[in-house]
This record gives structure tokens, sequence and C-alpha cells, in this order.
């Protein structure tokens, strides 16, 4: 495996032809950059620095724009935790940059259909699985063509895909909570 942070993990996003896949399998991530915007929703209060995720949307909308797919599933927990409830607020840049976010709750699924570790599959052949610190900082990703591991994780992305909620769905579902 080759391990790659930074301008390294957003170059496989340049260099992909067709469909970048993520999956996301917590129902927290404690990353440091996001704490404070959580902290603010959380209260009630505007976030009045949204450009902490704007160089994400920049790179995602122009990835879009040259005709790949970007894709995530989130796998969550019902009733949602509160950062998951905080996502589902926040994922509309995300989605304006081009991504297509799904959900799908937890007990829709079993363990065995789904890996534990969060991933993106670029080009159906090569894999990133993400790394994070104990702190829960984002640390990279560990890349690998293994043919075996990739194999795996496109199964799991084609049996979670079609059973996932769109996120305009999910939002209006009885599986978002809300308060």
């Amino acid at each position: 495996m080759q391990y790659l942070h930074d301008e390294e993990f957003n170059q496989l996003f340049r260099d992909t032809k067709a469909r970048a896949f993520h999956l996301e399998t917590q129902d927290v991530y404690s990353t440091p950059e996001e704490a404070e915007p959580l902290r603010r929703w959380l209260a009630g209060e505007p976030d009045p620095d949204t450009g902490w995720y704007s160089d994400w949307d920049e790179l995602m909308a122009t990835t879009v724009r040259r005709g790949v797919a970007v894709q995530r599933v989130r796998i969550v927990s019902v009733p949602n935790s509160d950062y998951t409830r905080w996502l589902c607020a926040v994922s509309d840049s995300n989605i304006a940059a081009g991504e297509d976010i799904r959900w799908l709750p937890r007990h829709f699924v079993t363990p065995h259909e789904y890996t534990l570790d969060d991933w993106w599959l670029f080009d159906d052949d090569l894999l990133g699985f993400t790394i994070f610190e104990p702190s829960g900082r984002f640390a990279g990703t560990a890349v690998t063509g293994d043919p075996v591991l990739v194999e795996r994780c496109r199964v799991v992305r084609d049996r979670l895909w079609p059973r996932a909620i769109p996120h305009a769905e999910y939002v209006q579902s009885e599986y978002a909570t809300r308060q």
C-alpha cells in the first residue's frame, strides 16, 4: 500500500476518469476542523465560516465537470447521532458541488454486507482506505490496487448503492432524526 496525504490524495480525483465512490461507516467523526461548525449547529448558531470545506467542494465540482461521478454512501444508525443530523444539514454544499450522497440505515444491512473501514474506490481499480489519527484528524489514505481488495469493495459498493436512500429523500424520511 502507498500512503497519500493532502495534495497527493486530491490528485486521485484529478486522475479519476469515470467514478469515485466513498463508503462511510461511522456514526461520528471527531475531525478537529468540524468541531466548531458542529458545536455552532448544535447550539442553533449560524456558522460564519463556511470556507473550511470550500476547497473540497471546488475539487468535487471540478471533478464532476470532467464527467466523473462522485458518489457517497453513509451507513448510519437510527436514531441518528448529533453528528449524522449535522451532516444531513450541511450536505447541501457537497451536493451542489456535484456529489451524489445517499444514506443507508444500518438496520437495513448486516455487518457482512459491508466493510467496517471507510474507503474510496476510484475507477473500479484503485482503492484508498481512509486513515484517521486517534484524535479524529484525517491522516491520509492508504492506496492499493490489490485485485482481491478492490473486488471486495466493488461488490460492497454494488450491493449498497442501489439500496441507499438519496439525500433529498432521506432527510424527509422517517429514518432522519430531527430536533
